[in-house]
């Protein structure tokens, strides 16, 4: 029986949870990797705006958990967007805890239509306006965003798993992020 590995995810979102196990299945295949998603508050708005609100939802997240469980790994994933200089997107945080070293993390930036960035303005949340754009349901606990501009080319899980792979560098070689 392979030895088990316990990684908690700051989120009951499937979506979520689906990608810490894929990533934590890829490096750790000696592993029965044993995870789950876990409510924890993120202590900033339910539609993060700018890039320091959004880690720091994932932040919050990850401490919360350390503080209320016992677990290998803590993650924790927050979708935030931002008007940059040539126009707004949305990308989300990762955070990656081993009760000793951290990891953070981003994802790339998905381009949003102004109207719809305008929205988030308002105090809605972007699966909610995605649901309203392209008549859709929950679909933040599906493809998301991503997963309608891009045609389902690419999704939210996706875009979650490639940002978590990243962050587990330092995890890996944990020597040359040392210095």
């Amino acid at each position: 029986m392979l030895p088990a590995l316990k990684i908690l995810v700051g989120s009951k979102n499937p979506v979520k949870i689906s990608a810490a196990k894929h990533v934590f299945e890829l490096y750790f295949n000696n592993h029965q990797i044993l995870c789950e998603g876990s409510s924890a508050p993120s202590n900033v708005p339910d539609q993060p705006i700018g890039e320091d609100e959004t880690r720091h939802g994932a932040e919050n997240r990850v401490n919360y958990l350390k503080d209320h469980n016992n677990a290998d790994y803590y993650v924790a994933m927050e979708g935030g967007a931002e008007q940059f200089n040539y126009g707004p997107a949305t990308f989300a945080y990762v955070v990656i805890d081993n009760g000793t070293e951290r990891a953070t993390g981003r994802s790339s930036n998905l381009p949003l239509p102004q109207s719809l960035y305008n929205a988030l303005l308002q105090g809605k949340e972007l699966g909610d306006v995605m649901d309203d754009a392209f008549n859709t349901t929950n679909i933040k606990q599906q493809g998301g965003a991503i997963g309608l501009l891009t045609n389902h080319k690419a999704t939210r899980e996706s875009t979650y798993t490639q940002a978590l792979t990243l962050a587990m560098a330092p995890f890996l070689h944990p020597t040359l992020y040392k210095l």
